[in-house]
Order: C-alpha cells, then structure tokens, then sequence
C-alpha cells in the first residue's frame, strides 16, 4: 500500500485517486468493505476506508464497561466471520473491539485511521472529493458508514444552564458506580435509558425516569413480521427525505426478567417530560418538583452526515431522500447504517446491496479523462 503521508509536499497535495471511498469502520463499513473484495476491488488501490477512531472496533470501543457482551441485544455477526465464543461476562467494547481487529486482519482491509473527514464536496470529472485530515481522496463512488455515536443529541430546556449538578451524556455515560448516593434523573425512553435505571437504582440514593412520550414494553418474541414491518416504516420516512426515526420508537421496548423486575420494584415508573430545570432540579407546570444532582440525558443520537453538507443532500424535511442506500440527490453516494439499515444485521445487507449498486455504476460510467 502507498504511504500517502511522505514524499514530496507537492506530490503528496495531489488528490489520490480511488474507485470507491469508505467513511467509517463500525459494523456497515466493514461489511461494505468485505463486499467491495468480494467483487474483486483492492484495498488501497481501488479502494480505501477511512475510520476516525483510534483503534478498532466501530462505536462499541466507546460503550461503557457495565455493558457486557451479555446485556447486548442482537450483535449480528459481520460477513464473512462469525463471533463465537465470547465470554457474556466481558465488556462489550472488548469483545467486539478483538472480533473488529480479527476480522479486518483476515480481509486485509487496510483501514486507515485515526482520519477525521472534513468534508465531501463536488470534484472535476464527475468525481467526489473527500477532504480530509490526512489528505485529499478523489473519488467515483462513496459509501458513507458514520453511525451516530459522533453526534450525540441532547435537547435545550429553558433554566439548563442554571442546574448546579452534573449534566452528561450516554456518550460518556462512566457506570452506575459513579452516582453512588446521588439523586439522578434519566431522560428518555429508549433502551439506553432503561438499562442506564436498572444499572444506577442500586447505587443511587434515588432515581428518576422522564420521558417525552409513554414507554411501549413488547411482550413476546421479535419475529420476522414485526421486524419488516419496523424497518418499512422506517424506510417509508427516508423515502420521504425524513430523518429516521429511532429504533425503539418503532419497535417498542423488548420485555426481559429484568426489565419485569425493574417495573415491580418502581425503578421504570415513568414521568412526563419536564417544562424547566432549576438550580436544582427540574419543575412541571403543574408545580411538581424533583431535587437532582445529576440529570443523564439517554436521549440518542443523530445522523453523523455534516461533512456531507456541500453535496446538497438534505431535503427540506432535514433528512436525505433514500432509494434503497442510495441517495436520490446523487446516484454515487450510498448511505449504510443510516435508517432502515441502522442495525447490525441492517447494516451487513445494506453494505452488499450498496456495493452491488455501486459495481453497476462503475461499469457504466467511464473515468473521465
């Protein structure tokens, strides 16, 4: 492979010139990448994936210690390779961190990172142009594998910057061990959310659980009706150049033994969103009051697309219009493990049916000369 970063200033300013550029080495990009060999594309020569992080591993090299392997919910292996034999008691970020190292190592997809991308913008002769923090790629194709996890989204409420306690993130979410004797209150009502009560109420002196909307708990197994059903609602709103929505929000929250026991004992006894925060804590309308010293906001993430901005993409609605992975705006940019495919398995079909789509486009338009 060239080492892009020596040689001469002047060379090493030119663009370098690729089929196909992959932003991002989570679940999607390396599925995508599997494909893009499985078709014959070299990596480094025809291709090329760049990954901000530091090592491997996707998103879940962040995850907190507390999540085990065992507590994840339908981890779906990456093509190619199965994840056998974890241990459930390891931390998530662990096991799939070896599994990501693993599985790049046997492919040889030579990741470039850490390489944070400025931004994609129009080149000369119906190329891309990726910008970014180790140079300049130019490009037929893209697929574009950014997750969420770099844009974690946290709502304003009016007094926020008045709240005395701590103010944080599942981004940075430490473990319950850290609110031992604290007064916390959790906003939202996802998956996150429940599991950051369950683990917090034995440590904390009291919990709170506020959510925007009621909680839907689902009984009863997750089949195969239920799951095209959620991914085609979702994949109606993309069509729509709508932002996704969450995945909880279409399927509901999966009833375990834990979760049963949590909303025995009050732990998921759940209030209406509050109107304001205080020095103190946070205030309803109806003049409720609950004391904190820690708000923990498990309120997701958003579509890590910025750089994407100067391509124009966005569609009034504030989403990207999507024909399958493609975005319609621009038939050589390919979104994976944004809406419908925003999950392990999702992320492993739309990688291959991106690349299908993308060989076709290759073989139909000749590089410019």
């Amino acid at each position: 492979m060239n080492d892009f970063g020596t040689g001469d200033a002047a060379v090493a300013a030119q663009p370098h010139e690729v089929d196909v550029v992959v932003i991002g080495a989570g679940q999607a990009g390396l599925s995508s990448a599997y494909h893009l060999r499985r078709v014959g594309l070299a990596p480094g020569r025809d291709f090329v994936v760049l990954d901000h992080a530091p090592r491997p591993g996707g998103a879940w090299q962040f995850r907190w210690p507390s999540l085990t392997y065992g507590k994840v919910h339908g981890m779906h292996a990456l093509p190619g390779m199965e994840l056998t034999g974890a241990d459930p008691a390891r931390p998530s970020s662990e096991v799939v961190g070896e599994y990501f190292t693993a599985y790049e190592d046997r492919f040889d997809l030579r990741i470039r990172r850490p390489v944070d991308v400025r931004k994609v913008r129009e080149g000369e002769g119906g190329r891309l142009l990726v910008e970014t923090s180790a140079g300049t790629w130019s490009t037929r194709a893209l697929i574009n594998a950014t997750g969420t996890w770099d844009r974690p989204f946290r709502p304003r409420y009016p007094g926020q910057d008045t709240f005395r306690g701590r103010q944080l993130h599942t981004a940075v979410y430490p473990g319950p061990e850290a609110f031992a004797g604290q007064r916390v209150i959790v906003v939202g009502g996802g998956a996150s959310g429940t599991q950051h009560l369950m683990e917090i109420a034995p440590y904390a002196a009291e919990t709170t659980w506020v959510t925007r909307r009621p909680p839907v708990f689902r009984e009863g197994p997750f089949d195969e009706d239920r799951g095209r059903s959620a991914v085609a609602m979702v994949e109606e709103r993309v069509r729509q150049g709508l932002p996704p929505r969450s995945v909880v929000s279409v399927t509901g929250l999966p009833v375990n033994d834990a979760i049963r026991r949590a909303r025995a004992d009050g732990v998921l006894d759940r209030l209406p969103m509050f109107d304001r925060i205080t020095p103190s804590g946070v205030e309803w309308e109806d003049g409720r009051r609950v004391d904190a010293d820690v708000i923990l906001w498990a309120t997701g993430f958003r579509a890590a697309i910025d750089h994407l901005a100067p391509l124009r993409l966005r569609e009034p609605g504030g989403g990207i219009r999507m024909e399958g992975t493609r975005a319609v705006a621009d038939p050589r940019v390919h979104l994976v493990g944004y809406g419908p495919s925003a999950s392990t398995i999702g992320a492993h079909r739309a990688g291959r049916a991106a690349v299908r789509d993308i060989r076709r486009l290759l073989a139909e338009a000749p590089v410019a000369v």
